[in-house]
Protein backbone atom coordinates (compact mmCIF):
# COMPACT_ATOMS: atom_id res chain seq x y z
CA UNK A 1 0.00 0.00 0.00
CA UNK A 2 1.31 3.45 -0.91
CA UNK A 3 1.58 5.87 2.05
CA UNK A 4 1.49 9.66 1.81
CA UNK A 5 2.19 11.67 4.98
CA UNK A 6 2.25 15.32 6.04
CA UNK A 7 1.42 16.84 2.67
CA UNK A 8 -1.03 19.40 1.31
CA UNK A 9 -3.01 18.96 -1.91
CA UNK A 10 -5.46 21.21 -3.67
CA UNK A 11 -6.88 21.90 -7.09
CA UNK A 12 -8.62 19.47 -9.43
CA UNK A 13 -8.20 15.69 -8.83
CA UNK A 14 -4.75 15.68 -7.12
CA UNK A 15 -5.06 12.00 -6.08
CA UNK A 16 -7.50 10.83 -8.73
CA UNK A 17 -8.05 7.10 -9.36
CA UNK A 18 -5.52 5.90 -6.80
CA UNK A 19 -5.83 2.35 -5.49
CA UNK A 20 -4.31 0.96 -2.32
CA UNK A 21 -3.50 4.34 -0.79
CA UNK A 22 -3.09 5.48 2.82
CA UNK A 23 -2.94 9.20 3.60
CA UNK A 24 -1.85 10.39 7.06
CA UNK A 25 -1.91 13.97 8.37
CA UNK A 26 -2.75 15.17 4.88
CA UNK A 27 -4.68 18.36 4.17
CA UNK A 28 -6.95 18.55 1.15
CA UNK A 29 -7.39 22.23 0.34
CA UNK A 30 -9.72 24.00 -2.03
CA UNK A 31 -10.52 22.17 -5.23
CA UNK A 32 -12.59 19.20 -6.31
CA UNK A 33 -12.58 15.40 -6.51
CA UNK A 34 -9.26 14.82 -4.75
CA UNK A 35 -9.68 11.02 -4.34
CA UNK A 36 -12.41 10.37 -6.87
CA UNK A 37 -12.60 6.96 -8.62
CA UNK A 38 -10.19 5.35 -6.13
CA UNK A 39 -10.39 2.15 -4.10
CA UNK A 40 -8.88 0.68 -0.94
CA UNK A 41 -8.24 4.12 0.54
CA UNK A 42 -7.37 4.93 4.18
CA UNK A 43 -7.43 8.48 5.54
CA UNK A 44 -6.08 9.02 9.09
CA UNK A 45 -5.80 12.37 10.91
CA UNK A 46 -6.58 14.28 7.73
CA UNK A 47 -8.46 17.51 7.04
CA UNK A 48 -10.74 17.96 4.03
CA UNK A 49 -11.69 21.40 2.73
CA UNK A 50 -12.40 20.79 -0.96
CA UNK A 51 -15.53 19.38 -2.56
CA UNK A 52 -16.32 15.82 -3.60
CA UNK A 53 -13.20 13.96 -2.32
CA UNK A 54 -14.87 10.53 -2.00
CA UNK A 55 -17.03 10.21 -5.10
CA UNK A 56 -17.15 6.86 -6.89
CA UNK A 57 -14.75 5.37 -4.31
CA UNK A 58 -14.91 1.74 -3.25
CA UNK A 59 -13.78 0.38 0.14
CA UNK A 60 -12.41 3.31 2.12
CA UNK A 61 -11.83 4.03 5.82
CA UNK A 62 -11.74 7.43 7.51
CA UNK A 63 -10.33 7.81 11.06
CA UNK A 64 -9.87 10.88 13.25
CA UNK A 65 -10.49 13.27 10.38
CA UNK A 66 -12.25 16.61 9.92
CA UNK A 67 -14.48 17.57 7.01
CA UNK A 68 -14.74 21.35 7.01
CA UNK A 69 -17.82 23.12 5.68
CA UNK A 70 -16.18 23.59 2.30
CA UNK A 71 -16.04 19.81 1.86
CA UNK A 72 -19.80 19.69 1.24
CA UNK A 73 -21.13 16.71 -0.67
CA UNK A 74 -17.90 14.86 0.11
CA UNK A 75 -19.17 11.28 0.06
CA UNK A 76 -21.46 10.37 -2.83
CA UNK A 77 -21.95 7.43 -5.20
CA UNK A 78 -19.54 5.18 -3.29
CA UNK A 79 -19.52 1.76 -1.63
CA UNK A 80 -17.90 0.30 1.47
CA UNK A 81 -17.35 3.33 3.75
CA UNK A 82 -16.16 3.06 7.35
CA UNK A 83 -15.79 6.21 9.44
CA UNK A 84 -14.57 6.46 13.04
CA UNK A 85 -14.00 9.33 15.52
CA UNK A 86 -14.55 12.01 12.91
CA UNK A 87 -16.03 15.53 12.84
CA UNK A 88 -18.16 16.33 9.80
CA UNK A 89 -18.91 20.05 9.59
CA UNK A 90 -20.08 19.93 5.97
CA UNK A 91 -23.71 19.47 4.83
CA UNK A 92 -25.15 17.16 2.19
CA UNK A 93 -22.92 14.22 3.06
CA UNK A 94 -23.46 10.54 2.25
CA UNK A 95 -25.61 10.35 -0.88
CA UNK A 96 -26.31 7.17 -2.84
CA UNK A 97 -23.75 5.21 -0.85
CA UNK A 98 -24.05 1.50 -0.13
CA UNK A 99 -22.52 -0.27 2.89
CA UNK A 100 -21.79 2.56 5.35
CA UNK A 101 -20.59 2.25 8.96
CA UNK A 102 -20.13 5.24 11.29
CA UNK A 103 -18.92 5.10 14.91
CA UNK A 104 -18.31 8.03 17.27
CA UNK A 105 -19.01 10.59 14.57
CA UNK A 106 -20.36 14.13 15.02
CA UNK A 107 -22.27 15.96 12.27
CA UNK A 108 -23.11 19.48 13.51
CA UNK A 109 -24.40 20.70 10.15
CA UNK A 110 -26.04 17.66 8.62
CA UNK A 111 -28.56 19.17 6.22
CA UNK A 112 -29.81 16.68 3.61
CA UNK A 113 -27.49 13.88 4.66
CA UNK A 114 -27.81 10.12 4.05
CA UNK A 115 -30.11 10.45 1.05
CA UNK A 116 -30.77 7.28 -0.97
CA UNK A 117 -28.25 5.24 1.04
CA UNK A 118 -28.48 1.49 1.62
CA UNK A 119 -26.99 -0.82 4.24
CA UNK A 120 -26.19 1.87 6.81
CA UNK A 121 -25.09 1.30 10.40
CA UNK A 122 -24.51 4.06 12.97
CA UNK A 123 -23.17 3.72 16.53
CA UNK A 124 -22.83 6.69 18.89
CA UNK A 125 -23.53 9.39 16.32
CA UNK A 126 -24.70 12.96 17.05
CA UNK A 127 -26.45 15.11 14.45
CA UNK A 128 -27.37 18.81 14.57
CA UNK A 129 -29.21 20.84 11.91
CA UNK A 130 -30.13 17.52 10.36
CA UNK A 131 -33.16 18.49 8.27
CA UNK A 132 -34.24 15.83 5.78
CA UNK A 133 -31.90 13.20 7.21
CA UNK A 134 -32.15 9.69 5.71
CA UNK A 135 -34.52 10.59 2.88
CA UNK A 136 -35.34 7.38 0.93
CA UNK A 137 -32.71 5.39 2.87
CA UNK A 138 -33.01 1.59 3.18
CA UNK A 139 -31.66 -1.08 5.53
CA UNK A 140 -30.56 1.24 8.34
CA UNK A 141 -29.41 0.16 11.83
CA UNK A 142 -28.74 2.75 14.52
CA UNK A 143 -27.69 2.40 18.18
CA UNK A 144 -26.87 5.42 20.32
CA UNK A 145 -28.13 8.40 18.34
CA UNK A 146 -28.88 12.07 19.01
CA UNK A 147 -30.71 14.02 16.32
CA UNK A 148 -31.74 17.66 16.10
CA UNK A 149 -33.36 18.29 12.73
CA UNK A 150 -36.75 18.03 11.08
CA UNK A 151 -38.28 15.80 8.38
CA UNK A 152 -36.07 12.83 9.21
CA UNK A 153 -36.44 9.33 7.75
CA UNK A 154 -39.05 10.37 5.22
CA UNK A 155 -39.84 7.51 2.81
CA UNK A 156 -37.18 5.34 4.52
CA UNK A 157 -37.55 1.55 4.59
CA UNK A 158 -36.34 -1.24 6.87
CA UNK A 159 -34.97 0.87 9.73
CA UNK A 160 -34.10 -0.20 13.31
CA UNK A 161 -33.21 2.48 15.89
CA UNK A 162 -32.14 1.90 19.51
CA UNK A 163 -31.30 4.25 22.37
CA UNK A 164 -31.98 7.48 20.52
CA UNK A 165 -33.00 11.03 21.40
CA UNK A 166 -34.81 12.47 18.41
CA UNK A 167 -35.95 16.11 18.21
CA UNK A 168 -37.59 16.09 14.80
CA UNK A 169 -40.95 17.02 13.38
CA UNK A 170 -42.53 15.07 10.51
CA UNK A 171 -40.29 12.10 11.35
CA UNK A 172 -40.91 8.78 9.55
CA UNK A 173 -43.35 10.38 7.10
CA UNK A 174 -44.49 7.62 4.74
CA UNK A 175 -41.72 5.37 6.07
CA UNK A 176 -42.08 1.60 5.95
CA UNK A 177 -40.93 -1.21 8.25
CA UNK A 178 -39.42 0.97 10.99
CA UNK A 179 -38.83 -0.16 14.59
CA UNK A 180 -37.64 2.18 17.36
CA UNK A 181 -36.59 0.83 20.79
CA UNK A 182 -35.91 2.61 24.10
CA UNK A 183 -35.93 6.11 22.64
CA UNK A 184 -37.43 9.58 22.99
CA UNK A 185 -39.12 11.05 19.92
CA UNK A 186 -40.28 14.65 20.16
CA UNK A 187 -41.84 16.57 17.29
CA UNK A 188 -45.21 17.20 15.72
CA UNK A 189 -46.79 14.97 13.07
CA UNK A 190 -44.78 11.89 13.97
CA UNK A 191 -45.12 8.94 11.63
CA UNK A 192 -47.87 10.20 9.33
CA UNK A 193 -48.71 7.85 6.46
CA UNK A 194 -46.23 5.26 7.73
CA UNK A 195 -46.62 1.54 7.22
CA UNK A 196 -45.49 -1.05 9.78
CA UNK A 197 -44.12 1.47 12.28
CA UNK A 198 -43.33 -0.13 15.67
CA UNK A 199 -42.36 1.85 18.79
CA UNK A 200 -41.16 -0.07 21.86
CA UNK A 201 -40.48 1.54 25.25
CA UNK A 202 -40.50 4.99 23.69
CA UNK A 203 -41.45 8.43 25.00
CA UNK A 204 -43.48 10.42 22.48
CA UNK A 205 -44.03 14.18 22.37
CA UNK A 206 -45.51 16.66 19.92
CA UNK A 207 -48.98 17.38 18.62
CA UNK A 208 -50.94 15.06 16.32
CA UNK A 209 -48.66 12.04 16.45
CA UNK A 210 -49.17 8.84 14.50
CA UNK A 211 -51.99 9.71 12.12
CA UNK A 212 -52.90 7.98 8.85
CA UNK A 213 -50.74 4.99 9.88
CA UNK A 214 -51.15 1.48 8.56
CA UNK A 215 -50.34 -1.39 10.92
CA UNK A 216 -49.04 0.84 13.73
CA UNK A 217 -47.77 -0.91 16.88
CA UNK A 218 -46.86 0.71 20.22
CA UNK A 219 -45.51 -1.34 23.13
CA UNK A 220 -45.09 0.17 26.62
CA UNK A 221 -44.82 3.74 25.38
CA UNK A 222 -45.32 7.02 27.26
CA UNK A 223 -47.03 10.12 25.85
CA UNK A 224 -45.93 13.61 26.89
CA UNK A 225 -48.57 16.27 27.63
CA UNK A 226 -48.31 17.91 24.22
CA UNK A 227 -48.86 14.63 22.35
CA UNK A 228 -52.51 15.35 21.66
CA UNK A 229 -54.97 14.42 18.90
CA UNK A 230 -53.22 11.11 18.40
CA UNK A 231 -53.97 8.25 15.99
CA UNK A 232 -56.37 10.02 13.62
CA UNK A 233 -57.35 7.60 10.82
CA UNK A 234 -54.76 5.03 11.93
CA UNK A 235 -54.93 1.26 12.21
CA UNK A 236 -53.28 0.85 15.61
CA UNK A 237 -52.45 -1.56 18.41
CA UNK A 238 -51.16 0.55 21.31
CA UNK A 239 -50.02 -0.25 24.86
CA UNK A 240 -49.43 3.06 26.66
CA UNK A 241 -48.15 3.66 30.18
CA UNK A 242 -49.75 6.68 31.83
CA UNK A 243 -52.25 9.16 30.41
CA UNK A 244 -52.97 10.24 26.85
CA UNK A 245 -54.00 13.87 26.37
CA UNK A 246 -56.39 13.15 23.51
CA UNK A 247 -57.22 10.52 20.90
CA UNK A 248 -59.07 11.41 17.72
CA UNK A 249 -60.88 9.17 15.23
CA UNK A 250 -58.69 6.05 15.08
CA UNK A 251 -59.84 3.77 12.25
CA UNK A 252 -59.37 0.35 13.81
CA UNK A 253 -57.43 -1.72 16.34
CA UNK A 254 -57.08 -1.32 20.09
CA UNK A 255 -55.65 1.42 22.34
CA UNK A 256 -54.91 0.88 26.04
CA UNK A 257 -53.69 3.56 28.46
CA UNK A 258 -54.09 4.56 32.11
CA UNK A 259 -56.44 7.42 31.25
CA UNK A 260 -57.51 9.85 28.56
CA UNK A 261 -57.99 13.59 28.75
CA UNK A 262 -60.31 13.47 25.77
CA UNK A 263 -61.54 11.01 23.18
CA UNK A 264 -62.94 12.54 20.02
CA UNK A 265 -65.10 10.43 17.72
CA UNK A 266 -66.92 12.63 15.25
CA UNK A 267 -68.75 12.36 11.95
CA UNK A 268 -65.49 12.34 10.02
CA UNK A 269 -64.25 9.03 11.42
CA UNK A 270 -63.40 6.54 8.70
CA UNK A 271 -64.58 2.96 8.32
CA UNK A 272 -64.42 0.48 9.83
CA UNK A 273 -64.47 2.85 12.85
CA UNK A 274 -64.21 -0.05 15.29
CA UNK A 275 -61.12 0.76 17.34
CA UNK A 276 -61.42 -0.35 20.96
CA UNK A 277 -60.24 2.28 23.43
CA UNK A 278 -59.81 1.10 27.01
CA UNK A 279 -57.97 1.63 30.28
CA UNK A 280 -55.82 -0.77 32.26
CA UNK A 281 -58.29 -0.64 35.16
CA UNK A 282 -61.13 -1.61 32.86
CA UNK A 283 -59.44 -3.43 29.97
CA UNK A 284 -62.65 -4.94 28.69
CA UNK A 285 -64.50 -1.64 28.42
CA UNK A 286 -65.01 -0.23 24.95
CA UNK A 287 -64.93 3.51 25.52
CA UNK A 288 -66.60 4.08 22.18
CA UNK A 289 -69.90 3.76 24.08
CA UNK A 290 -68.75 5.77 27.13
CA UNK A 291 -70.60 9.07 27.70
CA UNK A 292 -67.32 10.83 28.55
CA UNK A 293 -66.35 10.70 24.90
CA UNK A 294 -66.66 14.00 23.06
CA UNK A 295 -68.74 13.59 19.90
CA UNK A 296 -69.35 16.20 17.24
Amino acid sequence: MEIIQDQHFEGERPLYARHGLRIERVTIGTGESSLKEGSDIEAVNCEFNGKYPFWEVKDFTVRNCIFREGARAALWYSEGCKMYDTLVEAPKMFRRIKDVYLENVQLPNALETFWDCKDVELRNVEVEKGDYLFMHAEDVKIDGFKLRGNYSFQYAKDVVIRNADLETKDAFWEAENVTVYDSRINGEYLGWYSKNLRLVNCKIGGTQPLCYCENLLLENCVFEEDADLAFEYSDVEASIIGPVQSVKNPRSGRIMADSYGEIILDKNIKAPADCEIGTWEEPDVDLASNPEIVEY
